[in-house]
């Protein structure tokens, strides 16, 4: 007999994007950098077309985002997890657009007609160039010039948003910005990575502060936290070496930046994509960013780890690059098993939203990667509902999954 786990009444099921990968016409840092000598020099170096990474339209989101949101409702979401590109609200340091604010509250609106809560991302990586013209992540004043633009956002949308996440994985960001070094600012610095860290932890604490403090005044409901990128670490052997380097790699990766913010967060967001085997190093995943080895058990197991911090929690990444779409079928249904086995173990997770609701632009990897449970033809634009959306919305529908 099948065991069948119902999730609760009025569990959120949605899914995501971030504004640079799916609006278009972004000017920021890193629209400077597609088209930076640096950047150009690299990839010729490495035998590619530098025309083919630079994001333009990507899916013309800005102009079209009614229309993906009548697909997102068409496949049964009740929850749309996007971000406000801090570029458009404060172009200039301190001058804020009043033009782009009516743009997303224009986009909240059109969530709340199709019956979807917004869960609003408030940075997912890129930032203004005045900002970065500062020195970014490392100017002392970041944290303050952050939550400036945080409070006029919280104060325009507050009345039609209670979910915000106020940083997308400063982990990933600061890991390849600024140690790895293949993503912007491209430095290579512990020291100045480590900075960054610190003061991605202080402007999420002066984040937290501030929107709470709005609605305080009010009397409304609000929630706020990051999106924080977990990895599943396992040792490749039984060495007494990758035993104890994997629970390093655990606690720096899963656990530091949580710890920095303890007291500053009513949920946790997990974005989780794999499993990582560790082997006297770091972690190395199958084939590459993007092909990434799938484990439906890390699922579990880094669910069960958040757990312990006695917080809700939303999973607002999770997929794969597909695109034939050969496995996410199989993808979403074992991940959404392994979330269901972790909640009848005492989790208390409230919502899933799958990566990604359109095909994006995947930051360095450009237009290669599919993520989409809409497939865009990026020469027309069209837009394709693939058949594992479907399937998906019928997980929703039941709201229950065979474990």
């Amino acid at each position: 007999m099948s065991d069948i786990f119902k999730f609760p009444r009025g569990f959120l099921w949605g899914a995501a994007t971030s504004s640079y990968q799916v609006e278009g016409g972004n000017h920021n840092d890193w629209s400077e950098w597609e088209k930076s000598p640096r950047r150009i020099a690299e990839l010729k170096k490495g035998g590619k077309n530098p025309g083919e990474y630079v994001s333009g339209n990507t899916c013309d989101h800005y102009n079209r985002f009614r229309e993906d949101f009548d697909i997102a409702k068409e496949l049964g979401h009740n929850v749309h997890r996007f971000s406000i590109e801090w570029s458009r609200i404060e172009p200039e340091e301190g001058k804020f657009n009043e033009k782009e604010i009516e743009h997303y509250r224009q986009v909240i609106h059109a969530l709340r007609e199709r019956g979807m809560k917004p869960f609003v991302t408030l940075w997912h990586w890129t930032v203004p160039v005045w900002f970065q013209a500062r020195g970014g992540w490392l100017w002392p004043k970041s944290p303050e010039a952050f939550t400036r633009f945080v409070e006029r956002v919280a104060k325009e949308f507050g009345g039609d948003v209670c979910f915000w996440n106020t940083l997308n994985e400063p982990d990933v960001f600061t890991a390849y910005g600024y140690i790895a070094g293949i993503r912007p600012p491209q430095i290579k610095s512990i020291w100045k990575a480590a900075i960054v860290f610190h003061r991605l932890a202080e402007a999420h604490r002066q984040a937290y502060r501030k929107i709470h403090q709005g609605y305080s005044e009010d009397n409304r409901e609000c929630y706020v936290g990051i999106a924080k990128h977990d990895k599943w670490f396992t040792p490749k052997d039984s060495s007494t070496k990758n035993v104890f380097l994997t629970k390093i790699a655990k606690f720096l990766w899963n656990d530091t930046f949580i710890w920095h913010i303890r007291g500053y967060q009513d949920y946790i967001g997990l974005n989780y994509y794999n499993r990582n085997a560790i082997d006297f190093g770091w972690s190395k995943p199958r084939k590459g960013l993007y092909n990434l080895e799938e484990s439906p058990e890390g699922f579990y197991q880094v669910i069960m780890n958040l757990s312990r911090y006695q917080k809700p929690i939303y999973v607002i990444e999770n997929g794969l690059d597909d695109r034939g779409d050969n496995r996410r079928v199989h993808f979403i249904r074992n991940h959404i098993s392994a979330m269901a086995k972790a909640m009848r173990d005492g989790a208390d997770v409230r919502g899933y939203s799958h990566w990604s609701l359109l095909d994006n632009f995947e930051w360095e990897a450009a237009f290669g990667p599919r993520f989409g449970l809409v497939e865009i033809d990026y020469k027309t634009l069209e837009r394709n509902i693939r058949p594992s959306a479907w399937e998906y919305k019928k997980i929703i529908e039941a709201n229950a999954i065979e474990l």
